[in-house]
C-alpha cells in the first residue's frame, strides 16, 4: 500500500512567490520523467554490462550508449532552462542515492567526469550536488510526492 502524504494549501502573500512555486511545479514536471528514464537506462546498463566477459567489450559498449545518449537526448537537454538542468542533476541524485559526477565517473571514468563537473560549474550548476529533501529541496520534494499522487 502506497504512503498518503496531506499537505496544506499553499497560500502565497507575493504573487512572486506564488509564480516562483508554479515554477518550480512547471521544471519538476518537465525534469522528473527525465530522471527515472535515467535510473531506469543506468540499472539496464549496469546489469548487461556485468554480463560482458572481457573489459574492452564494456568499455565498446558504454561508448556506444554514450553516443546513443548524446543524440537522443542532446535536443531535448538543449531545450531545458539553466534552472531546470540544475533541478535535473538533484533529482538524479534523488532517483540514483548518486550524484550525477559519481555516476559520470563510475561509467566514462575521473578526468571525463571533472571535465562536465567543470562545464556544468561555468553556467552556476555542479554535478556534485546533492538531494536534501529535509533541508533546502523540502519544497521540491513536497512538489514531487504531489506529482506522483496525481495532485499536480
Amino acid at each position: 500500500m502506497k504512503d498518503i502524504y496531506v499537505y496544506p494549501p499553499q497560500v502565497y502573500r507575493r504573487f512572486s512567490e506564488d509564480a516562483k512555486y508554479q515554477k518550480t511545479v512547471r521544471d519538476v514536471k518537465k525534469t522528473l520523467p527525465y530522471a527515472k528514464m535515467i535510473y531506469a537506462t543506468l540499472i539496464e546498463t549496469y546489469e548487461y554490462i556485468m554480463t560482458m566477459p572481457t573489459e574492452e567489450e564494456r568499455q565498446k559498449h558504454l561508448s556506444r550508449m554514450e553516443n546513443e545518449l548524446f543524440n537522443d537526448y542532446k535536443p531535448v537537454l538543449k531545450k531545458m532552462s539553466l534552472s531546470q538542468g540544475k533541478l535535473l542533476i538533484k533529482l538524479i541524485d534523488r532517483e540514483c542515492n548518486q550524484t550525477s559526477y559519481d555516476l559520470v565517473k563510475a561509467f566514462l571514468g575521473p578526468f571525463r567526469a571533472g571535465f562536465w563537473n567543470i562545464f556544468a560549474g561555468m553556467f552556476g550548476a555542479s554535478l556534485k550536488s546533492n538531494w536534501d529533501p529535509e533541508g533546502k529541496d523540502a519544497a521540491t520534494e513536497q512538489i514531487i510526492e504531489m506529482i506522483e499522487m496525481g495532485l499536480l
